[in-house]
C-alpha cells in the first residue's frame, strides 16, 4: 500500500475511519501479524504492511471492475482473510462492504442482494458461488462473482466470474500505475460515511440493512477495549458468521483499532482443535455456544471411569461454592482456596485446555440471553466469561460487565458513552455514538425506531438495578401475562430448560392462557450418547425423541425447573405444566429460527399450533406431519404421533 506515504500525512487525530487504522498499523507495527490463516493443517500469518499492500492491491482491482464510492460489495463464506480484506478495499474506494450468511440458500440471499443492489460479490468457495449462480436470472443487477477458494471452479467459463488472484493481479497494475490513487481514495474517506451494512435477522419481518458509520463502530470498540484492557498483543480466533454483527465488532473493529491478531479457523469442523492450538486471549461466542460445549464436557464425564467421575464431580461442587468468588477477588475461606487450588490442578487446568480457553484473559457472550447456571459454571472453573449487550442497530454495544463488578442475573453497566433509560412501558431505551445511521432505504423504520429525544427504542423489556446494572426481563413483545394476572418472561423459562445438556431448545407458551406449556427439541448428541450406553436403539431423532426413556429423561429435567421457579414468588406461578418433545429439530431453513439461531417464536406458534391447542385441551397425544428442507434444496415431511405429558409443579416456596 505505500504504507510509510499514506501515512505520513496522517495525525493521531485524524485515524477515524478503518483504512486510515490499517495505514497507521502497517506504518507503526509493519511487522506484527495482523492475521493468520490455517490452510492444510498449516498456519499462514500476515504481517500489517503485508495486509496493507493486498487490500491496496484489492481495492485497485475492485476499481478495475467498475467498483465505486457508494457502491455496496455483498461478501459471502466463512472467516477468511480475503474476504475481512475485502471489506477494507470496499471503505477504501468509498464503498460499503455488505457481508451475507454463509448458510443462507440461495433463495434467501435474492432479498438482500436487490435490496441492496448488489453490483459486485465476493464469496468464498465453488459452493457460493453455484448458489449466486442458481439466482443470477432474478438479480439482472449483479454484474460480477469473484471467488477466493478454486477448488471446483476450474471449468467455469463466465465471463463475469473471477478469481480473487486474477483481480489482485489486476489491481497491483493498477497501483503501480497510478501509485497516488488509494492514497487519494484513503483521503476522501469521511468518519461519518457508512463503513458496513448488516441486516437483521428478520425475526418479525422481512431484514433490514442497518447502516453503521465508521465513527460509530470505532467508538463501539474503543470503548469495549477501555473497559477491558484489550491491547495489540492479544488473538482472537475468528470462526462466527461475519455477517453478524459481533463478529465485526470484534473481529473487525477491536482488531484494527487495537491492532490485535485475527485467527481463522481452516474449518467449522475444526474450530475447536484450532483454538487449541492458537490459545486465544480474546474469546467470543453466543450462549448457544458455550451451552454446546458445556454438553460435550458432561458427555464425556459420562463417559469416563468411575474414579474420573467422582473427582470431577467433587471438584465441581467446590468451583460452584468458591470458583466465581475467588474470580471475583472476593473473600474465600482457606480450606476452600486448597480445594481449590486443588481442583485447579486436577480438572479445571485440564478442562480449560481441552476447551482452548487456557490463555484466555476475558471472553463474552451475547446475542440472547445466558442462564445464570452456565454463565456460573464458565466463571467457576476460572473463565472470564461476561455478558455484554447490544444489538445490530448499536453496533453490539451498550452494556458491559466491568471485572469484579459481575452479576449473574444482569448484562452489566451502560459501556462508556452510553445513555440508557427505560420508558412506562418497561422498555430499554439507549443512546450513544454508537447508533445507526439509517436503515438503508426505510426512512419509516428509521423514524419509528428512534424517538423524540433521540433513543434508540431497543425493543427489550428491562430495568436498572440500585447498583445501576440493566436487567433484561425478555424481548418487549414477547412479555405476557397468564390469564392469572402473572407475569409470563418465556425466555427465561427456556434459558432454564436449556442448561440442561441433554435438551438443546425449548419453546414456551402460556400469554393469555392459565398455565405454561412448552416445546421441547432434545439434543441429539448428548441424548444419542445417554441412549447408546443403556442399550437403547434407535433409528434417527423422530425414533429417538418419542422414546418413552427419552420423555422419562426430559420430564425430570423440567421437574427440576419448575422447582427453581417455584422457590421465586416472581415466576412461581409461570411452572411447567405440560410438554412435548417435537418430532424434528428446529431448523433455519424451515424458518423457525434465524440464520443467528434465534426461535421465530411468532412463526412456530402458527405452524405448529394444532401442537399448541393439544397441550392446553388436554389431549395425552397428538399426530401431526410436518414439511421440512433439506441442505439440496429438496423437501420431504416427517410425520410422528407425539406424546403430550403432564409435569410435577410446586406450590410456591414449597420445593
Amino acid at each position: 500500500m505505500a504504507a510509510g506515504s499514506e501515512a505520513s500525512a496522517l495525525d493521531a487525530s485524524s485515524i477515524d475511519t478503518f483504512p486510515r487504522l490499517l495505514v497507521h498499523h502497517a506504518r507503526t507495527r509493519a511487522d506484527a501479524p495482523a492475521m493468520r490463516e490455517k490452510d492444510m493443517g498449516i498456519w499462514q500469518s500476515w504481517s500489517w504492511s503485508a495486509v496493507a499492500d493486498e487490500v491496496a492491491a484489492l481495492a485497485c482491482g475492485l476499481a478495475e471492475l467498475g467498483f465505486k464510492r457508494g457502491d455496496r460489495l455483498a461478501i459471502i463464506g466463512d472467516n477468511r482473510p480475503r474476504l475481512y480484506w475485502s471489506m477494507c478495499a470496499a471503505q477504501i474506494l468509498g464503498g460499503v462492504p455488505v457481508p451475507l450468511y454463509q448458510d443462507a440458500v440461495a433463495q434467501e440471499m435474492v432479498f438482500v442482494l436487490l435490496d441492496a443492489d448488489i453490483r459486485i460479490a465476493i464469496v468464498e468457495d465453488q459452493e457460493q458461488v453455484d448458489k449466486l449462480l442458481e439466482v443470477r436470472e432474478q438479480c439482472p443487477q449483479l454484474q460480477h462473482i469473484l471467488y477466493d477458494d478454486p477448488r471446483g471452479l476450474r471449468h467455469y467459463t463466465q465471463p463475469f466470474i473471477h478469481g480473487m488472484d486474477e483481480v489482485l493481479a489486476m489491481g497491483r497494475i493498477h497501483n503501480a500505475n497510478q501509485p497516488d490513487f488509494v492514497v487519494e481514495e484513503i483521503a476522501r474517506g469521511r468518519a461519518d460515511d457508512v463503513s458496513i451494512m448488516l441486516y437483521t435477522s428478520g425475526t418479525t419481518g422481512k431484514p433490514k440493512g442497518v447502516c453503521q458509520t465508521h465513527a460509530a463502530f470505532i467508538a463501539a470498540a474503543r470503548g469495549g477495549m477501555a473497559v477491558d484492557h484489550l491491547a495489540a498483543d492479544g488473538d482472537i480466533l475468528s470462526y462466527l458468521p461475519m455477517a453478524w454483527v459481533g463478529d465485526h465488532l470484534f473481529s473487525y473493529a477491536q482488531a484494527l483499532v487495537a491492532g490485535f491478531t485475527v485467527n481463522c479457523p481452516e474449518s467449522a469442523e475444526t474450530v475447536m482443535i484450532d483454538m487449541r492450538e492458537i490459545g486465544p486471549s480474546y474469546y467470543f461466542a453466543p450462549p448457544r455456544v458455550f451451552e454446546n460445549l458445556l454438553t460435550q464436557v458432561m458427555i464425556r464425564m459420562e463417559d469416563a471411569g468411575r474414579i474420573k467421575r467422582s473427582m470431577f464431580h467433587a471438584f465441581m461442587a467446590v468451583a460452584k461454592r468458591c470458583g466465581a468468588e475467588l474470580l471475583d477477588g472476593r473473600p474465600v475461606s482457606g480450606a476452600d482456596r486448597l480445594l481449590y487450588a486443588l481442583g485447579n490442578f486436577f480438572v479445571y487446568g485440564p478442562l480449560r485446555n481441552v476447551l482452548g480457553m487456557s490463555r484466555i484473559r476475558v471472553a463474552y457472550t451475547a446475542g440472547a440471553a445466558i442462564g445464570p447456571d452456565l454463565f456460573k459454571f464458565y466463571r467457576s472453573i476460572g473463565i472470564n466469561l461476561k455478558q455484554f449487550y447490544g444489538q445490530t442497530e448499536t453496533c453490539a454495544y451498550v452494556c458491559l460487565q466491568p471485572d469484579r463488578q459481575i452479576k449473574y442475573d444482569s448484562v452489566g453497566k451502560p459501556a462508556p458513552g452510553v445513555e440508557i433509560n427505560i420508558a412506562d412501558n418497561g422498555e430499554i431505551l439507549v443512546k450513544g455514538p454508537m447508533l445507526l445511521k439509517e436503515y438503508y432505504k426505510r426512512p419509516d423504520a428509521t423514524a419509528e425506531s428512534i424517538n423524540a429525544d433521540g433513543y434508540f427504542m431497543t425493543g427489550d423489556a428491562g430495568f436498572l438495578d440500585d447498583d445501576g446494572h440493566l436487567k433484561i426481563i425478555d424481548r418487549a413483545k414477547d412479555v405476557g401475562k397468564l390469564a392469572g394476572g402473572a407475569m409470563f418472561a418465556p425466555n427465561y423459562i427456556e434459558n432454564k430448560l436449556k442448561f440442561f445438556p441433554h435438551i438443546k431448545e425449548a419453546v414456551c407458551f402460556g400469554h393469555d392462557r392459565d398455565m405454561v406449556c412448552a416445546f421441547i427439541n432434545i439434543d441429539m448428541g448428548a441424548v444419542g450418547n445417554w441412549a447408546e450406553r443403556r442399550g437403547l436403539a434407535y433409528s434417527g431423532y423422530t425414533d429417538l425423541a418419542g422414546k418413552p426413556e427419552v420423555y422419562e429423561l426430559i420430564e425430570k429435567c423440567v421437574e427440576e425447573v419448575n422447582a427453581e421457579l417455584g422457590r421465586d414468588a416472581m415466576v412461581a406461578d409461570t411452572q411447567v405444566h405440560r410438554f412435548l418433545v417435537l418430532h424434528k429439530e428446529l431448523d433455519p431453513d424451515d424458518d423457525e429460527l434465524t440464520r443467528t439461531r434465534k426461535v421465530r417464536r411468532g412463526f412456530v406458534a402458527e405452524k405448529y399450533a394444532v401442537l399448541i391447542e393439544a397441550l392446553y385441551g388436554g389431549k395425552p397425544s397428538q399426530f401431526i406431519e410436518t414439511e421440512v428442507k433439506f441442505e439440496d434444496g429438496r423437501k420431504g415431511k416427517v410425520a410422528a404421533d407425539l406424546v403430550i405429558r403432564d409435569v410435577k409443579t410446586f406450590a410456591q416456596g414449597a420445593a
